[in-house]
């Protein structure tokens, strides 16, 4: 382990100093004493919150950037660059995407707003809501522009979806934004053919029944539109349009001109997370949508 700090809350009372006290001379055995924090117990549960607060506030903040960024012609990436150069800022968490995931933000969120309305600070709850709704507005955003770019329907067109789980590495479905877009494109009628690494199958049905209401018994059909490919290449076969939902490495060095060849034409491939070539995805054929990346065709000049 090599923590940033390892924060120990206590009862600010003889005994509460000296258990916190006794904590933290088990900790110092390996961690630099400096950075073993001692508070109240209200400081240290606040604590976990905002650091997850702080860090989603972040990710909303370039977000909302890359609908603006869209509208206008600017460059999200360039933008994330520039900001983050400021050392006051740092160049942390500035990656736009299609939105935050995972079992603690949204969670510890919650947990702040709903201590806000509880004494009674309901603009301080707002606030913090807002970080979530700018957060449910991305994955929206996303699915809305996939629809829009394929002449506003997806009826009965095939879509693969590259990545399911909430970051690379994990196979955590936990509040995954793939799984909202599923549920959107599920809604306009599309095939879906989903591709992951590391996501069973059977967690990502469980996720979607819990946090989305979509399961078998409530879905006529649900097997036939949505399908797990254990191949990437099997999974955009036939494809009208490509996801790319989760940053994993290997979708980095993906064969894009087999891919595009066994698409169905006009093929689309939407960036959610901004890790592809765009020029080179456009020079193969391909109809490239990213978020917070201006259109070619719209900002010719920029």
């Amino acid at each position: 382990m090599n923590p940033d700090r390892v924060l120990i809350g206590g009862q600010q009372t003889p005994e509460g100093l000296k258990a916190a006290e006794t904590l933290v001379s088990v900790y110092a055995n390996w961690i630099p004493r400096e950075q073993i924090l001692t508070t109240n117990l209200w400081s240290s549960e606040l604590s976990k919150l905002v650091a997850n607060a702080f860090l989603a506030q972040r990710v909303s903040s370039i977000n909302s950037i890359s609908a603006l960024c869209e509208s206008t012609g600017a460059d999200v990436s360039e933008i994330s660059r520039a900001v983050g150069m400021d050392a006051r800022i740092g160049k942390r968490f500035l990656q736009s995407s299609v939105g935050f995931g995972g079992s603690c933000f949204q969670k510890d969120i919650l947990n702040l707003v709903y201590l806000c309305e509880t004494y009674g600070l309901q603009e301080c709850a707002d606030y913090w809501r807002g970080v979530i709704n700018m957060n449910d507005f991305q994955k929206r955003r996303f699915s809305e522009k996939v629809v829009a770019a394929m002449f506003n329907t997806v009826t009965g067109k095939k879509i693969s979806i590259l990545g399911y789980a909430f970051k690379k590495d994990t196979g955590d479905v936990r509040e995954t934004p793939s799984m909202f877009v599923v549920r959107d494109l599920l809604q306009e009628g599309a095939r879906l053919h989903i591709y992951d690494p590391q996501v069973k199958r059977e967690d990502m049905w469980s996720e979607m029944s819990y946090t989305c209401g979509i399961n078998h018994d409530n879905t006529p059909r649900l097997d036939e539109s949505v399908t797990t490919e254990d191949d990437v290449y099997e999974a955009c076969d036939g494809s009208h349009g490509v996801c790319i939902l989760t940053e994993w490495d290997e979708f980095k060095t993906l064969d894009f001109k087999k891919i595009y060849d066994s698409m169905a034409k006009p093929a689309f491939l939407f960036d959610g997370r901004l890790i592809c070539d765009h020029k080179a995805l456009r020079e193969i054929g391909f109809e490239v949508y990213a978020i917070g990346k201006p259109d070619p065709f719209k900002f010719s000049g920029v």
